[in-house]
């Protein structure tokens, strides 16, 4: 098992977006991370994601609380994952977003431009 973790990473999990929507609005609110460019993010993201594009995140990891679940989110769940495995791998309480901001339109959530 060791040798498989650190052949492929941590496991990890993956919450859909009906879940994520209920991780936060819950009185225990999770973390929502975006790890997409900001070009991206500035084109539709959740409300009150904080925006920290994966190619930043190791540097920006300490940004972060070690107290609190984090859901990584991207476009459609590849960055969000490598994202969630360098958290989890951090000793961080890290979850993926599956299916990405794809799968949180799709479920008619909405999204906010700026």
């Amino acid at each position: 098992m060791e040798f498989l973790t650190r052949l492929f990473g941590p496991s990890i999990q993956s919450v859909n977006a009906h879940r994520v929507d209920e991780k936060l609005k819950g009185s225990k609110r999770s973390l929502l991370v975006d790890v997409r460019e900001p070009h991206e993010y500035k084109s539709g993201h959740i409300a009150g994601a904080k925006l920290i594009p994966l190619g930043q995140l190791s540097a920006r990891i300490k940004e972060l609380p070690k107290d609190k679940e984090i859901i990584c989110i991207c476009a459609t769940g590849n960055r969000s994952t490598s994202a969630t495995k360098m958290l989890v791998g951090a000793g961080y309480n890290a979850l993926n977003a599956a299916g990405g901001m794809m799968a949180w339109r799709q479920a008619g959530f909405p999204i906010k431009k700026a």
